[in-house]
């Protein structure tokens, strides 16, 4: 992304912090098993105003310092660490390449960090992401309230970053919008290939090795999320990740995959026939799905309450539900009871970017959130039919999600998933077109 999108995110955040001192630090590697570790992936907050992709880094923002306002503390370099574990950035890049006004090394923190606090009213963190941090912050101040008498004084307050971060990240910027599209171009991409790759017999995880391929293949570092490759009644477990079973002639392949890209997401569930063909009760269920999504879609767009895009996912739902005999009741009776959350468990969606289940409050003084334009979020209904005594065998088991990525545009939506089919029979032609 254009540097010039992180000075601006940063100004933004200090105009709302007053006469206050920000410490946001990233995430640690963490340990695998021996003396391996896993992917490292920095801390979206820290990244949201950084850019800087390395851990053992802490980023300090103070508004108004004559020195200088953003302050970097990383990692030396190393010649013999980066033989082993790749080139760092080190002290002096920070300020050439990520325009640090100062940087230090992370090996100074206890020196200098103190410092930095002292006669600061405010101090923002990420209160609670890191403990640890959190309890140095507490220790550091207290060292300066023990020397109070030689002139200096503590921050008397603290406050939870976030509210001001998550605030600014729910809105996406122009920039932000090109990364998620072209994060869920891929993932399109993904999914026609796993539909046109399968066949009865597979294992799960051989649907896996297409989508998460895809995602290599194209530059995605790494998958968004722990991938869902559920075939058959697995697919009625919300978040199966097993992928470790064979797949079976007629049953449906339920994949919820999304790639990542410059650590924005991309969240794709499509369902489709394993053998290419869906059966009569596979594709009532499915049309009905499809239904309630495009329905839902249609409520995604400026003034609409975060609320609206599900109750009309639900609504159209239950009226289904109701017509093929899987609910006894009337949609009345069943809406108000809600017994169709036997079928239908979960939200419809959920704010989307740095992080898959992305930040941003939900409500706003106890009242339910409008939509904006640059808000990005999933819509995803599904149906999950049990085998119950009381259910005709025919629809037992049959799990069914659709998910798109969708940006709220000032004029309504845009569907940055349209790539890959959702219909079904243009998903059956994508897949016989392979056979």
């Amino acid at each position: 992304m254009n540097k010039d999108l992180f000075i601006r995110r940063r100004r933004g955040v200090m105009q709302l912090m007053g006469d206050g001192i920000a410490i946001i630090p990233t995430n640690n590697e963490q340990h695998r098993n021996g003396d391996a570790y896993f992917r490292f992936r920095p801390d979206s907050d820290f990244h949201y105003l950084t850019n800087f992709n390395e851990p053992e880094a802490v980023a300090v923002l103070i508004p108004n310092r004559e020195e200088g306002e953003y302050i970097l503390f990383c990692r030396d370099r190393d010649p013999l660490r980066e033989q082993w574990d790749g080139k760092r950035v080190g002290v002096e890049n920070a300020v050439k390449e990520y325009d640090a006004d100062e940087a230090y090394s992370i090996d100074q923190l206890e020196e200098v960090l103190p410092k930095l606090l002292e006669n600061k009213s405010k101090v923002f963190t990420l209160t609670g992401r890191h403990p640890d941090f959190d309890m140095s912050i507490i220790e550091w101040i207290n060292e300066i309230k023990s020397r109070a008498r030689s002139g200096v004084h503590a921050p008397t307050e603290t406050a939870d970053l976030a509210y001001i971060l998550h605030e600014l990240r729910l809105i996406k910027l122009s920039d932000e919008i090109k990364v998620m599209r072209k994060a869920a171009k891929l993932s399109a991409l993904a999914h026609k290939n796993a539909m046109q790759a399968s066949k009865p017999g597979m294992w799960e995880y051989e649907f896996q090795a297409v989508i998460e391929s895809t995602f290599l293949a194209g530059g995605s570092p790494a998958p968004a999320y722990n991938s869902i490759v559920a075939s058959g009644a697995n697919a009625c477990i919300l978040h199966y990740i097993e992928n470790n079973q064979q797949t079976n002639d007629g049953d449906l392949m339920l994949i919820d995959a999304g790639a990542e890209m410059d650590c924005y997401a991309s969240d794709i569930t499509r369902t489709f026939p394993i053998n290419g063909k869906f059966n009569p009760a596979q594709r009532a269920l499915y049309e009905l799905v499809l239904k309630a999504q495009l329905a839902a879609i249609e409520q995604v767009k400026p003034g609409k309450l975060w609320t609206d895009y599900h109750d009309a996912a639900v609504d159209v739902l239950v009226e289904g539900l109701v017509e093929l005999g899987l609910i006894k009741e009337t949609k009345e009776e069943s809406l108000k009871s809600k017994s169709y959350t036997r079928f239908y468990m979960h939200r419809t969606g959920h704010w989307l970017g740095m992080d898959v289940h992305d930040v941003g409050d939900y409500k706003v003084e106890d009242e339910w959130r409008v939509l904006e334009p640059g808000m990005a979020l999933t819509v995803e209904p599904g149906l999950y039919i049990p085998a119950d005594d009381d259910i005709e065998p025919r629809w037992h088991l049959i799990g069914i999600r659709i998910e798109d990525d969708v940006v709220v545009t000032k004029d309504g939506n845009e569907v940055l998933s349209s790539g890959v089919p959702k219909d079904p029979d243009e998903i059956e032609r994508l897949m016989q077109e392979a056979a």
